[in-house]
């Protein structure tokens, strides 16, 4: 497999904090699927950074996609999971998947930290290109 696209971003988690409070309900149904929710909410201390840093993520698999939030792109069609040992995973769905599949792109490496009042997250494409 070869890297097709690599994307990072980074999210100041008070921002992140200030659209909770702002905005709650509609902020988190139009950037986050069902489980992303869960999981962020499963823990109040750590809300803030779990919302932050799949932010980011989705940033970040946006610019390896190299479309940015468009062509038909809606943020619930990237899904941030876990693992049983905590190491992130990416499912794309309906038109990112389409773009993704287009572009070659057969598995993601995704990484995510935050500190310092930041969330990073930092992603690779990979695949054959088409």
């Amino acid at each position: 497999m070869k890297i097709i696209g690599h994307g990072i971003d980074l999210v100041e988690i008070a921002r992140i904090e200030r659209m909770l409070t702002d905005h709650a309900t509609r902020f988190t149904h139009r950037c986050f699927t069902e489980s992303e929710r869960d999981y962020a909410e499963a823990a109040e201390a750590v809300r803030g950074e779990r919302y932050a840093a799949r932010f980011a993520a989705k940033e970040a698999i946006l610019k390896a996609l190299g479309t940015g939030l468009r062509d038909g792109i809606d943020w619930t069609d990237l899904t941030i999971t876990r693992d049983s040992l905590g190491k992130p995973g990416v499912i794309l769905t309906g038109r990112a998947a389409q773009i993704a599949k287009e572009a070659g792109i057969h598995g993601w490496h995704l990484s995510l930290t935050h500190a310092g009042g930041m969330a990073m997250a930092s992603v690779i494409a990979a695949g054959e290109p088409s």
